[in-house]
C-alpha cells in the first residue's frame, strides 16, 4: 500500500505540473535566459555537452528531484516490505518530473533524474543517508560531492 501510495502522489504531483505548464504559452524569442551564452560543459554518454547557467541549474534540480523521489518509493518499497528494485518504480520510468522543456533536451533530463532517484532509493530503502541529506528548508537533497561526481560541470573560460 505505501509504494501504491507513493505512486499515486508522484502522478498526481506530476499531472499538476503538466496543467501548470500547459496552461501557458512559452516564447524563446522573448526569454532573456534562453540566450544566455553557455558557461558549462558537462559530460553526458561520452561527449561533452554545453549548457548556460540555466540549464546547469536544471540538471542540478533533476539530480535533486530525483533523489527525494527515490526516496521516497525506496522507504515505500521497504514498509511494504518488497524487495530492493528502484527500476520498478514508476517515477523512476518516467523520470519528468520538475522539466520544463527548456534549456536541456528532456532525455538528458530523465538520465540526470534517474541517476539521483538510484542513490535516493538506496538511501530510503536502506534508512541511510550516504548520498543526502535534508537542508535548511526541510527538504532532502543530494550531497554536493555526490553531484559532482553524477554531473561533473567544468566552466568554460
Amino acid at each position: 500500500m505505501a509504494q501504491y501510495r507513493y505512486q499515486q502522489q508522484y502522478y498526481d504531483r506530476l499531472r499538476e505540473q503538466q496543467v501548470r505548464w500547459s496552461a501557458r504559452s512559452y516564447d524563446y524569442r522573448n526569454d532573456p535566459y534562453y540566450y544566455t551564452p553557455d558557461r558549462y560543459r558537462y559530460s553526458y554518454q561520452g561527449s561533452w555537452q554545453r549548457t548556460n547557467r540555466y540549464g546547469a541549474d536544471l540538471i542540478r534540480q533533476a539530480v535533486n528531484y530525483g533523489y527525494r523521489e527515490g526516496l521516497s518509493a525506496g522507504r515505500a518499497d521497504r514498509q511494504d516490505g518488497w524487495r530492493a528494485d528502484y527500476r520498478n518504480s514508476y517515477a523512476y520510468q518516467d523520470a519528468n518530473y520538475g522539466y520544463n522543456g527548456y534549456y536541456i533536451p528532456q532525455d538528458e533530463y530523465n538520465y540526470y533524474f534517474r541517476q539521483g532517484f538510484a542513490r535516493g532509493y538506496d538511501d530510503g530503502y536502506s534508512s541511510r543517508y550516504r548520498y543526502g541529506q535534508r537542508d535548511d528548508n526541510g527538504n532532502y537533497a543530494i550531497l554536493a560531492a555526490i553531484l559532482t561526481a553524477v554531473v561533473g560541470f567544468e566552466l568554460l573560460n
